[in-house]
């Protein structure tokens, strides 16, 4: 699963627009014929519209993709061992040397460290070795025309039509994933144009190609999304068994003094700085792994809405930064899909927003299991188990 496809799913959900204010749907060809009207009111010259346009298909492989999509099931400690490699890691460490120079400007001028972009680059493509194989141009203009989510995919047409007239697309050539995100780091062609940067100096953004384009392509679009230069994001702790569980969570937060003060201490090393914003996260309750997630932690849900992905990503960039595999601990057992749904709507009952009974333990069915757990009596971890299904 590569971040990208993510990506485009997060877009999907924060677009504020009304599908049904944005064309979509009908004859194939009348609709392409649409996209180009709106393209010559934009001011693109018929020339530019002509080429972009020529060669488009409806592609139902791209649609097939697009339904096939599930919502990832495992808990943190599957997902992370099964996506972190041996190989992965080794190979991180070798592109490190290899592209030194490159994360060195990107460290001084932007503030994004190396095991961070490591770390996307690894699970967007596997370091550019598997970048997608759907046509961008046909993927885009089928998306749009599908009437699930136009008010995303519509303005991605423009901007890949805007690439191609500074030369830096092939309609008939350029190649990605199925929701239309292009290159190493996988980004969409609209963010291609904000962020998209020439790193090697030879006149174009070239993502596929370049590793310099898009590395400092990549790390631009993280501090535009917020990325705080020079400042931890993902740190493993150790915490003590007296701690109140129910001041847990990515929606509490302490300075990290006082996390200190009520017995927080880093696995290795030192904890951020004192006065630094914090939360305690516990991807598996109380007795499973346990960090302390800071403000940049929460950068990558712009990127990515899964809690898991986010964190295995981001546990992933302090893995090639030098820190130790994690304490898993003994967690108690989670919830299949099945008694996951059971108990969300369980929770809908009750009158929590838990974000659609989707089987999926997102952010929104983990608080409220942890306001459940605060009402029952239990430890406030936000981890669900048998035993809160069973006192529901």
């Amino acid at each position: 699963m590569r971040l990208a496809i993510c990506m485009a799913m997060t877009l999907i959900l924060a677009s504020g627009a009304s599908a049904q204010k944005v064309p979509c749907g009908g004859p194939f060809n009348h609709f392409i014929a649409g996209l180009k009207q709106e393209a010559a009111r934009r001011g693109h010259p018929d020339r530019a519209i002509d080429g972009f346009f020529r060669g488009i298909r409806h592609d139902p492989r791209t649609i097939r993709a697009d339904r096939a999509q599930g919502v990832f099931q495992l808990d943190f400690i599957s997902f992370s061992r099964r996506i972190i490699s041996r190989n992965r890691i080794d190979n991180g460490h070798r592109n490190s040397r290899k592209w030194d120079t490159v994360f060195d400007r990107i460290e001084r001028q932007l503030g994004v460290p190396r095991g961070v972009l490591l770390a996307f680059w690894a699970l967007e493509t596997d370091y550019g070795q598997v970048q997608g194989d759907y046509n961008t141009a046909n993927s885009l203009v089928t998306l749009a025309h599908d009437c699930r989510r136009p008010e995303l995919f519509r303005p991605q047409v423009f901007a890949a039509l805007d690439l191609y007239e500074r030369g830096d697309f092939d309609p008939a050539s350029t190649t990605g994933a199925w929701a239309g995100e292009i290159g190493m780091v996988q980004m969409l062609p609209g963010d291609i144009l904000k962020y998209g940067t020439d790193g090697d100096g030879d006149g174009h953004v070239s993502l596929k190609s370049s590793v310099p384009d898009a590395l400092i392509s990549g790390a631009r679009m993280l501090r535009g999304m917020g990325w705080r230069p020079n400042e931890p994001w993902l740190q493993e702790v150790v915490i003590p068994r007296d701690l109140d569980w129910a001041e847990t969570g990515l929606d509490h937060s302490k300075r990290v003094g006082d996390w200190a003060r009520l017995g927080v201490r880093a696995r290795n090393g030192s904890l951020g700085p004192a006065n630094l914003s914090a939360s305690v996260l516990l991807p598996m309750g109380r007795n499973g792994p346990a960090f302390l997630a800071y403000p940049n932690f929460n950068v990558y849900f712009e990127w990515n809405q899964s809690l898991v992905y986010v964190t295995t990503a981001a546990y992933f960039a302090t893995r090639l930064e030098g820190a130790p595999v994690y304490d898993p601990g003994n967690p108690a057992p989670g919830l299949d899909g099945t008694a996951m749904q059971a108990l969300q709507r369980k929770l809908v009952a009750r009158g929590h927003d838990v974000g659609g009974v989707d089987g999926i333990l997102g952010e929104k069915t983990r608080a409220a299991v942890q306001r459940e757990q605060i009402r029952l009596g239990l430890p406030a971890d936000s981890w669900p188990t048998q035993e809160l299904l069973n006192r529901l």
